[in-house]
């Protein structure tokens, strides 16, 4: 496992905190995740109180408050200022979004709140696309992880441009990598993992699921095997097929 700015997690496996039935489910869901990172939003820890807070402590997992909803890097910047106050920590999950329907990243608002987040000490997570130019431009504002898209934002497409995601993973290979967003199944987060990323976060798949406590094992799961497999040296590809039992002792007529 991958370092995230000096903190080495127990699993590849980031959860969010919304949209589940009953803080008991979600309570249940963390558990069977083994997730190492709750990420919370500001404005969800405002509405529900010290309660949801409480909870949160009590799932011993590491908080990566985020700055959702924020769609200019001014409000992300301020968000970031209240979290950290709030939450005690100089992580933060940087998102300013930039289309109201895909919920894609605002390049341009993205690197101009980092550059301003990075300067006072946060530790960046930045909410970002595949673009290798922006993903440069991050790094060298103070950023030291990157959180590509997989898809829109709760769409469950699972990972829409592997070529993209390819070419990034393979531009900053010291980089630590997360796919962020868009995943809606565990053989989704397996693929991530076998592509070489060091984790992966979402909370739809998990928290909208009919049973969110067995998606979240499932995911558990999932990012194990492709961690795995990925470590194991998969085969490569062919064009061709090869037969897999030896032709020597076979019978000729």
């Amino acid at each position: 496992m991958r370092d995230f700015y000096g903190v080495t997690l127990p699993n590849a496996l980031m959860l969010g905190t919304a949209q589940y039935p009953s803080p008991a489910v979600l309570a249940d869901a963390f558990r069977e995740s083994r997730a190492g990172v709750a990420t919370v939003s500001l404005r969800r820890e405002a509405g529900q109180g010290q309660a949801f807070w409480s909870l949160i402590r009590d799932l011993g997992v590491r908080v990566l408050p985020n700055t959702a909803g924020c769609h200019s890097a001014r409000e992300a910047v301020t968000t970031a200022r209240m979290a950290r106050e709030l939450f005690q920590t100089d992580w933060i999950k940087l998102e300013v979004i930039g289309h109201t329907d895909t919920l894609q990243p605002d390049p341009f608002g993205l690197l101009e709140a980092a550059t301003v987040l990075c300067a006072e000490g946060f530790q960046v997570f930045p909410y970002t696309t595949e673009d290798q130019v922006l993903a440069a431009r991050l790094l060298d504002a103070g950023c030291r992880v990157l959180m590509p898209w997989g898809a829109p934002i709760g769409s469950g497409l699972g990972l829409n441009n592997r070529h993209g995601l390819r070419m990034l993973r393979a531009a900053f290979p010291d980089v630590p990598m997360v796919i962020d967003a868009g995943l809606g199944l565990p053989s989704h987060a397996a693929d991530a993992m076998e592509m070489g990323f060091d984790a992966v976060l979402l909370n739809s798949a998990v928290a909208q699921a009919g049973d969110p406590v067995a998606m979240a094992r499932a995911f558990a799961l999932a990012v194990q095997a492709g961690a795995l497999a990925r470590d194991a040296d998969p085969m490569g590809v062919r064009d061709m097929g090869v037969p897999s039992t030896p032709l020597i002792g076979k019978a000729w007529l």
